[in-house]
């Protein structure tokens, strides 16, 4: 099943259903006013949505044209988004450019992000400063239903409902300060973008397995292709992901929760899905980084498909663009 969330004038838009080759749509209003409403009551809402969705693939309703770009995120604003780094290349690679120490930890790495606001597929990405280091992070996540804390990795595959594509936007040159203090992020991270569809585990065949993504995630950047790194890497899966999460705490329904920047071992080959990694790999070639971080009027465009090209989440293509604050 795969969901999405159209304009409707309010800040939470309205659920829909879509068919599985992203063409058709049909209104789910009357089973919940929008996906966190469809989450906060899970069991009583999927069956009527898939019944729905089922209807839709069948042509027992004819629904109407769906078009991914007008499409707002499947949650324009969460209860709670949390952000891994599951993927050891990423880190290896950061070490061995810029000599910067392993982290020491026996649980992931993850933070928690801003979760107010998530932007649509196709919107514009205001940012203030192109001197911030402006940078994009394909990933891979998770939204959950609730989930009771201390669940067991293994139980909490089962809180796992929709999987997303994510990108985790950046801003390099504030980062490093803000890491210093050892109290997070604020300035370095700005509003995230979510891919124009939500989907059901089931939707991703063999390809959802051991509570990974097992697919490549494709990026280009205005228009040239950058990378095409493979999901299946991560360290650990969703369900370590979730339960390190909910150790000391429950987790709400809507959670969402990301694996960070997708990242493989033969990034020289496979590429990149951020500018930080192309960076590394300048610096390990040469000695010093050439790729520039973003610039106001840059493109970038990622999806995910399955092994045959079909559609999945549909793309994020973005520009980013000034936003008038400065």
């Amino acid at each position: 099943m795969k969901l999405a969330t159209l304009p409707d004038g309010s800040r939470d838009g309205r659920l829909v259903v879509v068919s599985r080759d992203l063409t058709r749509t049909a209104p789910a209003g009357d089973i919940a006013a929008t996906l966190q409403d469809a989450l906060d009551r899970w069991a009583q809402t999927e069956p009527a949505l898939r019944d729905r969705a089922a209807a839709l693939e069948s042509g027992s309703i004819a629904g109407e044209p769906f078009d991914p770009s007008a499409t707002l995120a499947p949650l324009p604003r969460a209860w709670q988004w949390l952000d891994g780094s599951v993927f050891p290349s990423h880190g290896q690679l950061m070490q061995l450019a810029y000599g910067f120490p392993p982290i020491e930890s026996e649980t992931p790495l993850m933070y928690q992000g801003m979760s107010h606001r998530f932007l649509g597929p196709a919107e514009d990405v205001p940012l203030p400063s192109e001197a911030d280091g402006i940078d994009f992070e394909g990933e891979f996540g998770i939204v959950t239903d609730e989930v009771p804390m201390g669940v067991s990795a293994e139980d909490a595959l089962g809180h796992i409902k929709l999987l997303v594509q994510i990108n985790d936007w950046s801003l390099r040159n504030l980062a490093g300060a803000e890491m210093k203090t050892g109290f997070g992020w604020i300035l370095a991270k700005p509003a995230c973008s979510m891919a124009p569809v939500a989907a059901t585990p089931d939707e991703l065949g063999p390809a959802w397995r051991g509570g990974r993504v097992q697919l490549p995630l494709r990026v280009w950047l205005n228009g040239e292709r950058f990378g095409e790194p493979h999901g299946g890497a991560m360290s650990v899966g969703f369900g370590e992901l979730i339960a390190h999460a909910a150790r000391t705490r429950s987790l709400c329904a809507g959670t969402i929760i990301g694996s960070g920047t997708v990242s493989n071992p033969d990034a020289a080959t496979v590429g990149c899905a951020c500018i930080t990694e192309r960076r590394a790999l300048d610096t390990i070639e040469t000695g010093a980084p050439r790729t520039e971080f973003l610039k106001f009027g840059d493109r970038v465009r990622m999806e995910g498909a399955l092994g045959a090209g079909e559609p999945l989440f549909g793309p994020i293509d973005q520009k980013v663009v000034r936003s008038g604050l400065i």
